[in-house]
């Protein structure tokens, strides 16, 4: 398989929950675990890797990122936001996948009218949908500058420097990004501290 080829293949392997594929009603624990596994497999990078655990559940639940189950069911809404949740943990911390959530959390979670959790989804779903062709032909931007370089090089080492500039590309790429979320969590912070300057002080 070509580079070229297996940036397609990984474009196409990208996925994501469809919002009507979310079932309406509750689930209990294993229900939850088995519904991730089998909507995001194709997302694993080896077939033993998990998507979603009991253990991870709990975990998340204890450091308030995830509300609590109602009688040991969780809700679609609670699904919501573990899909939230997965994406995220990739590249943020908990504390700030916290400080992230916890107002949707907090203010949509339980909305009996106006804008819902669902509705929120949906429109982020939506956005990220359109961005896949987009974000393919950087992608293949990218590959196709770094295979302009090092072109003096035999075969074997001129393969491998292409390989290793497309990565520092992608990586600094990611890099950038990841700087500029944090800053903008960063100012959510703040002004959730000046809203409530005893937000997250233990008594």
């Amino acid at each position: 398989m070509t580079n070229r080829e297996l940036i397609t293949s990984i474009i196409e392997k990208l996925d994501y929950i469809k919002p009507d594929t979310i079932p309406n009603i509750d689930l209990y624990m294993d229900q939850v675990t088995t519904f991730m596994d089998s909507n995001l497999a194709r997302s694993k990078r080896y077939d033993s890797d998990k998507i979603l655990t009991k253990t991870m559940i709990n975990n998340y639940a204890k450091n308030d990122l995830l509300p609590p189950p109602f009688k040991k069911k969780y809700s679609k809404e609670h699904l919501l936001v573990l899909i939230f949740i997965y994406y995220l943990k990739n590249i943020l911390s908990i504390n700030d996948i916290q400080t992230l959530l916890s107002p949707l959390t907090e203010k949509y979670f339980t909305a009996a009218d106006g804008l819902s959790l669902e509705d929120i989804y949906e429109t982020v779903f939506e956005l990220e949908e359109k961005q896949v062709k987009s974000l393919a032909k950087d992608v293949i931007s990218k590959y196709e500058q770094a295979s302009q370089v090092f072109t003096g090089e035999d075969e074997e080492d001129r393969e491998f420097l292409q390989t290793f500039s497309f990565i520092c590309m992608l990586a600094f790429d990611v890099y950038m990004k990841k700087q500029m979320i944090e800053n903008m969590i960063d100012e959510l912070k703040l002004k959730s501290e000046s809203k409530n300057p005893h937000a997250g002080k233990k008594k």
